[in-house]
């Protein structure tokens, strides 16, 4: 079968190979025919290394497709079944799954570890324990959720992981109030996925901040009510709250200067979320005074920051009910045989989410 595999970290595009087989199925196990995956910045990431990831490996982690065959011991899913890959799964018996923490269950980062994949020259690992550049994909059982038939391919897709990212750091951790004011810095998709959120919420000034004009213009269509570029958030803090920072900022990057940037941009007693996933060895610098003095709450929102599964309920109940736009964030589309094309339009900033189609 065809798959998109990077050889080595640090290289910047993917081959695409027809000799690589799905390995792993048994019981508790799944094989998925992948129909449609995004293309998130965390798989960039992790071809550049700032994400941990062994190699060689394919990268993808948000996908979805229909199952072709189950293991021993799987009742919840039959072949023919619709489901989106779902890259965290909660084990259910862990210590956070029993706190109601399943975002912070540590399984699905245990599956990392373990080859997917294989081709005559050896293993090769999958993104994230799942690897959705690929026609197919073995996967945990948990990994494989199950989607109602009007939600396309595509769609579920993004629910796999940016939606639910940006939205779940809205609604989940950082519970805006009606009426605040909002700066999220960084407007790809999972950036303008928290800008929809904050509309949901109420917010009266959503400021979205990228240097891209594209991306700004997206962010006014999805719901801010200004777009500035990172020289122009100063003037923007100034006009908006008067200089004294906005309720709630968004950080949306995963780099310690706009954690920074976004520090300085909320307002003592205010809430940054830190949304983007960086990289181990760059640090957010803070003294010990402006910690205590400004009162300022961090809250870090890994996958949302909130039980996946009923994100993903939610997610497609407001996409029902017509009060998120999903569809507007492909941009894109491009033949699996091109994905690197897709690599580029990321790198860019051209794209808001780019579906790679299977």
């Amino acid at each position: 079968m065809r798959a998109a595999v990077l050889h080595e970290i640090g290289q910047d595009k993917l081959e695409v190979l027809d000799d690589v087989e799905a390995v792993g199925f048994g019981p508790g196990k799944v094989r998925i025919r992948v129909r449609a995956t995004g293309l998130c910045h965390s798989d960039l990431s992790a071809m550049s290394g700032v994400l941990p990831q062994p190699a060689p490996f394919v990268p993808g982690h948000e996908g979805a497709g229909e199952i072709l065959e189950v293991g021993e011991g799987v009742g919840h899913l039959t072949a023919g079944d619709r489901v989106v890959v779902c890259w965290l799964p909660a084990c259910g018996a862990c210590p956070a799954c029993k706190r109601g923490q399943t975002e912070l269950c540590l399984a699905g980062f245990m599956n990392a570890g373990t080859p997917n994949f294989k081709r005559p020259g050896g293993d090769v690992f999958g993104m994230a324990g799942t690897g959705t550049f690929t026609e197919e994909v073995v996967v945990d059982a948990g990994c494989a959720v199950p989607i109602p038939d009007d939600v396309p391919f595509d769609i579920a897709a993004l629910i796999g992981c940016g939606v639910t990212t940006g939205l779940g750091a809205a609604l989940n951790t950082a519970d805006l109030e009606a009426g605040s004011s909002v700066a999220v810095i960084g407007c790809g998709g999972v950036g303008i996925s928290v800008i929809q959120g904050a509309r949901l919420k109420g917010a009266a000034e959503i400021v979205a901040v990228d240097p891209v004009v594209s991306r700004r213009e997206a962010a006014l269509r999805f719901g801010a009510t200004k777009a500035v570029s990172p020289d122009e958030l100063p003037d923007a803090k100034q006009q908006i709250t008067g200089g004294e920072g906005f309720d709630h900022v968004f950080e949306v990057v995963g780099r310690s200067a706009t954690a920074r940037t976004a520090y300085d941009s909320t307002r003592r007693g205010g809430t940054l979320v830190v949304v983007g996933a960086g990289a181990m060895d760059d640090f957010l610098q803070l003294n010990m005074f402006e910690l205590f003095f400004d009162e300022k709450r961090i809250l870090p929102s890994m996958y949302g920051g909130g039980d996946v599964l009923r994100s993903y309920e939610r997610t497609i109940a407001l996409w029902r009910a017509g009060r998120i736009d999903l569809a507007g964030l492909i941009t894109h589309r491009v033949p699996f045989a091109d994905v690197n094309e897709a690599l580029d339009q990321m790198r860019t900033g051209t794209a808001l989410r780019t579906c790679i189609e299977m």
